[in-house]
């Protein structure tokens, strides 16, 4: 089973999110965070932890309180224990400038939140048959 931690500080999106992925077929452990700020607290606690299993991917949203996306990219690409961990950016942005400083921070996809509910169900199943049908992950 794969684990995908997930910070995003809407609570609608959150709900709206696992159930697209829920509708999909996934069967993944789905974790929420509501902020970059929890969302490194949390994976600096797996990190200490020798019996924890990081999680296999980590979505994150750019525009969160406390810590944005941006801030949490960098800290978890420089971690030495967490920089191998897949990073997806699911925000709402489209702006080429956080799209490309993404990328330039380490992100490993780059995806804009869909606004229907039809449209994040096509994103989770591609998202699905993609990292973990056809990508290989560490």
């Amino acid at each position: 089973m794969f684990t995908l931690l997930i910070a995003e500080d809407d609570a609608d999106d959150r709900l709206m999110i696992r159930e697209a992925f829920d509708e999909s077929g996934a069967t993944h452990d789905l974790q929420f965070v509501q902020d970059g700020h929890e969302l490194i607290a949390r994976l600096r606690d797996l990190v200490y932890q020798p019996e924890a299993k990081l999680p296999s991917l980590v979505v994150l949203d750019l525009n969160m309180p406390r810590k944005d996306g941006r801030d949490a990219l960098r800290e978890i690409k420089q971690h030495p224990r967490l920089s191998h961990v897949p990073v997806v950016v699911l925000t709402t942005s489209k702006s080429p400038e956080d799209i490309r400083n993404a990328y330039l921070l380490g992100a490993n996809c780059y995806i804009t939140k869909p606004v229907t509910f039809d449209g994040l169900l096509q994103m989770a199943r591609a998202f699905n048959a993609f990292w973990f049908g056809i990508a290989r992950l560490p």
